[in-house]
């Protein structure tokens, strides 16, 4: 573990009793910045002007956002992009490099969110959108983070049962380690624990080499995009969306944005994070790239090819075409990924539901100062273990339906978002810039077109891939036309005085939630709410229509 870095100057520190922090709901969340690699002491406020002292502040900060990417590829993670690979090749590979700036984005938004609102993200659309509209989002997170941390106790029993561990006291000992990990009462235990795992995602790479996949094929597949000759339209449809669902998924808006608080980072602090953010992108992407190659490599030509079973089929595919050794590292990693990704989701829930409930959450506390909070996360492993033991899961097909379900519930998560990011109450000197929100629009447009075009792949099966283009190109357009439509909203507002706070950026945080004037919710959002909630729905039925078709066949 690298040795612990300090950046605590004697002089530059705010007093003690100042007020930097009254949005923050829990008092463990104000003091110190203490990180799995440095600290910085509360009121910091002097300047880095060396390369030095800018790097002993990154490694404190950093956390967030590369424990949330690399929690992001996940079991589900593994068997989505393996599936693909050995499938369909490279040929789907493109996905990935137009979902890294909707990662960034997204993210970028939320721990934005974090650090200058000091609340969760789960409170907040409960503040500003009601009770009502608040309990779908959370709704849907308690759901699809349950199944999720299904999928990842799935991942445990693929990886050791390839490993030949017994699988009882193996699930049973995974999940002792994910509850002891967040239950210590240190957050620097906790990610000290993380960055050991986001290391072992690292073991991807050597498996890539010995492998050696053809690189040029894999960086023509990187950047044109295209779609596998001769499948099943709808089938490759339900694989482009759980690719989403995988890389972009609902739990990482929760989890980085309550994670960056539990941290106790401030706005002066966001380019950092900012950064932290980036070099989790850049693993997770490599990472993600990885599989696509080699499980693509290692079948091309054979039996397998086109016949994906479960993530252990890859890795018996590694040990019988490869080495031993290949296929045990890809079962550790499998491992690993499974782990780190339980802990994360999983701790996305129950900052969400102590969010809601009002209890005390925080990594700071020990148990018996918030029994609530630790109680929801260890109930949620207890359960997901216990699922998963069971006899006569479908454990491949579950974990590609739960990816799907997270792609297609990604454009309500993103709405609130983009809406929370455009409330001046809430972010004051920090709301999306108008290229921001162009750009978001554009996304949930593009994401529930995909959405769409699964409906229609599932009704219609004759589809065309011209048609699904032609489909893809409407959505983007009325993405844009949204987004035009809140840079008119800004310009609308930019008349209106701006407050002398907001002149001082890196210190202005949003005031106490009961400080704030409560938004009007218009009928034109209502309707507009409303509409997206009973199409997602639809939707949201008709992927469970597909996965139990393809279950059937």
């Amino acid at each position: 573990m690298a040795r612990r870095t300090t950046f605590n100057p004697a002089v530059s520190t705010l007093p003690e009793g100042i007020v930097d922090d009254a949005a923050v709901l829990d008092n463990a969340h104000v003091g110190d910045i203490r990180g799995a690699l440095g600290t910085i002491r509360r009121g910091d406020v002097a300047a880095r002007p060396g390369l030095s002292a800018k790097l002993k502040t990154l490694l404190a900060i950093v956390g967030p956002g590369l424990i949330v990417m690399v929690g992001d590829n996940d079991a589900g993670a593994f068997g989505t992009y393996t599936q693909a690979g050995q499938n369909y090749g490279t040929h789907l590979l493109w996905t990935l490099l137009l979902l890294v700036p909707v990662l960034y984005v997204n993210q970028e938004m939320v721990l934005r969110l974090g650090a200058v609102s000091g609340v969760g993200h789960a409170r907040l659309i409960m503040e500003r959108f009601g009770k009502f509209w608040g309990a779908f989002s959370v709704i849907d997170l308690f759901i699809l983070n349950a199944l999720t941390i299904v999928t990842e106790f799935i991942g445990v029993t693929l990886a050791v049962g390839y490993l030949g561990l017994p699988k009882l006291p193996s699930v049973a000992l995974a999940g002792a380690l994910v509850v002891g990990a967040v239950s210590t009462g240190s957050f620097r235990r906790f990610e000290r624990v993380c960055m050991a795992l986001v290391v072992g995602s690292i073991i991807l790479i050597p498996i890539f080499v010995a492998v050696h996949p053809p690189a040029m094929q894999m960086a023509h597949d990187f950047v044109v995009p295209g779609l596998p000759h001769g499948a099943a339209l709808s089938t490759v449809m339900l694989l482009i969306i759980a690719i989403v669902g995988t890389t972009v998924a609902p739990w990482q808006l929760f989890f980085q944005q309550s994670y960056v608080i539990d941290k106790r980072i401030t706005p002066r602090f966001i380019k950092y994070e900012r950064v932290d953010l980036w070099i989790g992108i850049v693993i997770v992407v490599v990472g993600a790239a990885a599989m696509f190659g080699f499980s693509d490599a290692v079948f091309a030509g054979r039996p397998e090819f086109g016949n994906f079973t479960t993530a252990a089929g890859v890795a018996e595919g590694l040990g019988r075409y490869v080495s031993k050794t290949m296929g045990d590292l890809f079962a550790i990693a499998l491992l690993d990924a499974s782990i780190i990704g339980a802990a994360a989701v999983g701790l996305a829930t129950a900052y969400a539901g102590a969010d809601v409930l009002g209890i005390n959450h925080s990594l700071h506390r020990p148990i018996t100062r918030a029994k609530g909070f630790y109680a929801c996360y260890a109930g949620l492993m207890v359960v997901a273990a216990a699922l998963v033991l069971a006899p006569g899961v479908p454990l491949g097909l579950l974990t590609e339906g739960v990816q799907t379900l997270a792609g297609v519930l990604l454009p309500s998560a993103t709405v609130f978002l983009l809406l929370l990011c455009n409330d001046k109450e809430v972010l004051g000197p920090w709301v999306n810039s108008k290229k921001l929100n162009i750009f978001t629009a554009t996304v949930i447009g593009v994401l529930v077109v995909m959405s769409v075009i699964l409906t229609a792949s599932v009704l219609f099966p004759a589809i065309t891939s011209g048609q699904i283009l032609a489909v893809m190109g409407v959505g983007a357009g009325v993405g844009i036309v949204v987004g035009l439509y809140f840079v008119v909203r800004q310009r609308q507002t930019e008349a209106l005085t701006v407050p002398v706070e907001w002149q001082k950026r890196e210190t202005w945080r949003m005031p106490a939630l009961n400080r704030l004037a409560r938004p009007v919710m218009s009928a034109q959002r209502k309707v507009g709410l409303t509409t997206l909630r009973a199409y997602l729905l639809v939707a949201f039925a008709l992927v469970v229509v597909k996965v139990v078709e393809v279950a059937v066949k």
